[in-house]
């Protein structure tokens, strides 16, 4: 059989995890100057805490988990009918387990655990992976990674304003121009209460939010599939219109939302959020208002954000969103928190496409010694130990074979330099050092070599 791996996986090169590293350590970097402390969680979480807290469509993406032992005869045992056994109703008796779906759910839990002893307002950040049962297309993966950085503990919306402000520090280093769409889930919910469509507000978010994916048509024709009257979306219609200006957008607020209590509330939260951004200005990021942004999770309750690159079609390369109920569903209560996530693998595919990952990048080999005989190679090893002291990447051909084919090998590993330092050179206390690119070769006493060899460009 010929070996293969599961759809919407990857295997990573070294040039690949060189850029991802890059990409973690600048996130990582940002995370911490804005005071969030690392954390991590299990892969798997138990299925009961996950289940319930995306949605329906989010729950049927949920990788989940077998049970160990002869878990069809337990579920016989359980369900004796076989003739009405369903994917639900026979679930729990197969997986009492799953992947985690996302890292927020799995913080909340972890909050509920141990709320008694965190102090608050808590700061973490949390990079792992994540899985999802989605159709695998670009930028879309069934095992991907998140980085995390949520504050829970406090309503300020200062949280949202520094949120805004870690998104344009991170993609100002990265060198992408980016746009952080802002929206509020409460005004969501007094559009909602405009168009009378209150019971519906799920089915509207989760079709509202497929907008820049599907058009306008298409929405619509889903939100007639979900029951919402034809009375309703001709009230929603204003929400279809393109505005670029941000008054325009906040006078179609102001109309719609004018007897609507929770949406007034959702668009003062907004415009303080809008207001202090400006007065403290973003370093690359332009912050747009997009009133139809939903974000089609469930447990948003405030602010909701999403992020594009500008130069790339690719779909969002972050989001996130405030979240006031998420740990009551493992009760407890009035914990606000507030979280943004950052798509590694939608920014690895942008920095490629727009070719801005910084010039050696990997940290690849700077010098290979040549392969001598067993005899002379104990004082090479020794001299490379003092290189590697040194943080020079150095490494020894690993077999005694021709010059050529060393010379060849260290050709395509885009190895720099060639080192001779065989019986004659180690009787004179001296290395052969050649340029494999220009040719050239120096001769450098061993002392002077230590001495210089940091000075040496080895690009």
């Amino acid at each position: 059989m010929k070996p293969s791996i599961p759809k919407g996986t990857r295997d990573f090169t070294s040039e690949d995890i060189y850029k991802r590293k890059y990409i973690f350590a600048t996130i990582q970097h940002h995370f911490e100057t804005f005071g969030f402390q690392p954390l991590e969680t299990p892969t798997f979480e138990n299925l009961s805490t996950l289940t319930g807290k995306y949605g329906d469509e989010g729950d049927r993406l949920i990788f989940k988990i077998l049970n160990s032992g002869d878990f069809l005869s337990e579920c016989e045992k359980k369900n004796p009918d076989k003739l009405n056994w369903t994917s639900k109703n026979i679930t729990s008796n197969l997986s009492d387990k799953a992947l985690r779906y996302d890292l927020t759910v799995p913080f909340a839990r972890f909050v509920a655990m141990n709320h008694a002893t965190l102090t608050f307002p808590y700061k973490r950040y949390q990079m792992q992976a994540v899985w999802r049962a989605d159709r695998p297309q670009k930028g879309r993966y069934r095992e991907f990674y998140q980085c995390d950085a949520d504050v829970v503990g406090t309503e300020s919306l200062w949280t949202e304003v520094e949120c805004i402000l870690l998104y344009d520090a991170v993609f100002s280093e990265l060198k992408l121009n980016t746009k952080i769409l802002l929206n509020n889930r409460k005004i969501l919910a007094g559009i909602a209460e405009f168009a009378d469509i209150s019971e519906q507000l799920i089915d509207f978010t989760i079709a509202l939010d497929k907008l820049d994916k599907i058009g306008k048509e298409k929405v619509i024709e889903e939100m007639i599939s979900k029951n919402i009257s034809e009375d309703s979306i001709t009230k929603l219609l204003p929400l279809f219109e393109k505005h670029d200006d941000t008054q325009a957008k906040v006078a179609v607020l102001n109309s719609m939302l004018s007897e609507s209590e929770i949406g007034k509330k959702g668009l003062e939260e907004l415009t303080f959020i809008v207001e202090n951004v400006q007065k403290i200005g973003l370093k690359t990021a332009k912050l747009e208002l997009d009133i139809t942004l939903a974000r089609g999770l469930d447990y948003y309750t405030g602010a909701i954000l999403e992020v594009k690159a500008n130069d790339v079609e690719l779909g969002s390369i972050g989001g996130g969103g405030r979240y006031d109920n998420l740990t009551e569903i493992f009760g407890v209560k009035n914990i606000s928190g507030m979280g943004i996530s950052f798509g590694l693998d939608r920014i690895f595919l942008v920095l490629e496409e727009l070719n801005v990952f910084p010039k050696n990048i990997a940290k690849s080999t700077q010098i290979l010694f040549v392969h001598f005989s067993d005899d002379e190679n104990t004082k090479t090893i020794e001299l490379i130990q003092k290189l590697r002291s040194q943080n020079i990447v150095c490494e020894l051909y690993a077999e005694n074979a021709k010059l050529k084919k060393q010379f060849t090998y260290a050709e395509k590993k885009n190895i720099p330099f060639l080192a001779f330092y065989g019986k004659s050179e180690q009787e004179q206390g001296i290395i052969l050092l050649k340029n494999i690119v220009s040719g050239e070769q120096k001769e450098y006493s061993i002392d002077a070599f230590l001495e210089e060899v940091n000075g040496i460009s080895f690009e």
